[in-house]
């Protein structure tokens, strides 16, 4: 990595072996900043942490809705740098597609249990860590599916959607000391989004105003934004980042 003047803070990004998790981590670290980066997969993990830069990275592997996991991804990244600045819950599964109507039950807890529930307990641990005495930020990535109907992948959408009402609760509660805010990405293109584009990328983007579909680095700035001095008075807000695919959902 080309050497840059580090910014003394430090980030927790779950879910950040490769994709839209990644992309943050670069662009995070691009500005100066130290990182701890979460997957299951452990050898991703390291893969990752070696590609982005040992020296200012670390990595936890583990499942984001284990409650072990976030206590020990939050210990660790203490441990190693002192401090938890920010928080970027990007962790996130969709296991299923079709109907709503015909929704396993079981795989819809699965959904929320590591959409939802794994965000909300890893906000709670950092803010008992460090961001209560000492402030911070925390962005979730969210979706386009959570601000409007995403026929077949409703579970996720709905999962998405309560992203962002956590988004509102946390930025209540956790005011002044800790801004709160979501971003809702469109199609991006990774490894988790591609049976919704492969073989069909153009047709798929041809839907969006901006003529192409996003990739993890869109994301990344939009996160390095929100948990800039530049987003200082910015807190309860989701950021749709679309490309203008938004536009279109009128009738």
């Amino acid at each position: 990595m080309t050497t840059v003047e580090l910014s003394g803070k430090v980030a927790l990004i779950t879910g950040a072996s490769r994709g839209i998790g990644y992309g943050v981590a670069e662009a995070l670290l691009a500005r100066g900043d130290r990182v701890c980066i979460t997957g299951r997969n452990e050898d991703a993990l390291k893969e990752a942490v070696e590609q982005l830069g040992a020296d200012r990275v670390i990595g936890v592997a583990g499942k984001a809705h284990d409650e072990a996991h976030q206590a020990i991804a939050v210990e660790r990244t203490m441990e190693a740098f002192g401090r938890v600045d920010f928080l970027i819950n990007n962790a996130g599964t969709n296991p299923v597609f079709g109907p709503i109507a015909d929704l396993d039950l079981n795989v819809a807890r699965k959904v929320f249990e590591t959409n939802v529930v794994s965000a909300l307990g890893f906000a709670q641990r950092t803010w008992k860590a460090w961001q209560s005495e000492n402030g911070g930020a925390i962005v979730n990535i969210s979706s386009l599916a959570g601000v409007q109907a995403s026929p077949f992948i409703g579970a996720y959408g709905i999962s998405k959607a309560a992203m962002i009402n956590l988004t509102l609760q946390l930025a209540h509660e956790f005011a002044p000391r800790v801004r709160v805010n979501s971003i809702a990405p469109a199609v991006v293109k990774t490894q988790f989004a591609k049976a919704l584009y492969e073989g069909r990328e153009e047709e798929a983007a041809a839907g969006y105003p901006l003529g192409r579909l996003g990739v993890p680095s869109d994301i990344g700035g939009t996160a390095a934004f929100l948990t800039s001095e530049q987003s200082d008075w910015i807190t309860g807000q989701t950021l749709v980042v679309d490309g203008g695919k938004f536009l279109n959902a009128g009738v």
